[in-house]
């Protein structure tokens, strides 16, 4: 009963954990975009993962299976109470302690270093690698590729046709006060002295969407070109947050088929509770990163980017390939940003640093754990 209790609580934990790293990513390229406020994109982002958590009941069964460890580890340690309980903190603390630090990392490469951890501490040489590498580090290694160079061919295509129907992006005039510093008067033998700076005086500029909004101005068929633009990007940002709660709740409901008592549709409904609440709770500092860190959005590049990352983890969820939805919104916002020229290499060059420490940080707490809870 202690053991049902406590893998009850760690699988709640990395439902909460999950939800605070990567609730916030589908929705990313609104905030990031001024389409909304923060506060509008995260209720949208909680509303929306739950309708894929719900369908992830139908359409995603077989990733269940995937995180349960069968085939990874013998069948007589899938399920054991102590190898459940490893896995699900191990997890947990790995993506919290990213979450904590701002950088948006994936719970499958958390979840996949935990199974790996714990099963070598539990059976050691007895881990089959060859499912490893063909069911986790294949999808997640190449989902991000993929993603870059179809987020760089889709907006690159895109803005052509953009351009070739005869809507440039438009230009802004700014107007504000600008103050305008005095230089120091020197006195002999009395050091410098500062004279204040002058009124504000007003200043003009005119430049593209970095100042001002962009303005799509063009009426089709009496219909504002920019409201249908604004709409198109919240239906992408939700179905990038629909297709990773199909995706996501799976992985973290197979840490509850160890516990009898609960059926995989009441699994499926405490996961996706638990992802909403983490989201809601502490999602802000990868919201920054993610909207603002990787590279300047406006609204038409926000919707190509959410197009891009759903079709591919819709398509994955499908297939049963567990790919990060991270690795993929990431990639996909990269491949945009090599585009536009407008891509900051070094927020990059981090996050996919964080990505490589994912596993093996999860590995070692996973074999951590499982070696305190068997041996204290």
């Amino acid at each position: 009963m202690g053991f049902a209790i406590l893998i009850f609580l760690a699988a709640c934990f990395v439902a909460y954990s999950n939800g605070a790293n990567d609730n916030f990513k589908g929705v990313a390229t609104l905030f990031g975009s001024k389409t909304t406020n923060y506060r509008t994109a995260i209720w949208w982002a909680t509303v929306t993962t739950l309708a894929g958590s719900i369908c992830s009941i139908l359409l995603a069964a077989s990733l269940v299976k995937s995180f349960s460890g069968k085939g990874l580890v013998p069948n007589s340690l899938v399920g054991t109470p102590e190898f459940t309980v490893a896995v699900a903190l191990s997890a947990g603390m790995t993506v919290m302690l990213a979450t904590l630090t701002g950088f948006p990392v994936s719970t499958t490469h958390g979840l996949t270093g935990a199974l790996l951890g714990s099963g070598l501490m539990a059976v050691g040489a007895q881990v089959n690698f060859m499912v490893l590498g063909s069911s986790f580090f294949v999808p997640l290694l190449v989902s991000p590729l993929v993603a870059v160079i179809l987020g760089l061919t889709c907006y690159a295509v895109l803005h052509k046709v953009r351009v070739r129907v005869g809507q440039p992006e438009d230009l802004c005039v700014c107007v504000g006060e600008a103050q305008v510093a005095a230089p120091a008067l020197q006195l002999a033998g009395a050091g410098a002295l500062a004279i204040p700076p002058t009124p504000a005086s007003l200043g003009i500029s005119v430049g593209h969407t970095e100042s001002c909004e962009q303005s799509y101005g063009v009426n089709v068929f009496g219909v504002s070109l920019r409201k249908v633009l604004n709409r198109g990007h919240y239906l992408s940002a939700g179905l990038v947050s629909f297709a990773r709660g199909l995706n996501d709740t799976p992985k973290i409901v197979a840490l509850l088929l160890a516990i009898k008592a609960l059926s995989i549709p009441a699994g499926m409904g405490l996961v996706a509770c638990g992802m909403a609440v983490g989201g809601l709770l502490n999602a802000r500092r990868v919201a920054e990163t993610m909207s603002h860190k990787i590279t300047p959005l406006n609204a038409g590049q926000g919707f190509t980017a959410n197009f891009v990352t759903a079709s591919l983890v819709v398509f994955a969820s499908r297939l049963g390939l567990p790919v990060s939805t991270t690795h993929v919104s990431v990639g996909t916002l990269f491949g945009i940003g090599l585009v536009t020229g407008k891509a900051n290499k070094r927020v990059v060059s981090e996050i996919i640093l964080s990505w490589v420490l994912t596993l093996p940080i999860a590995a070692l707490l996973g074999g951590a754990t499982y070696w305190i809870l068997t041996n204290v």
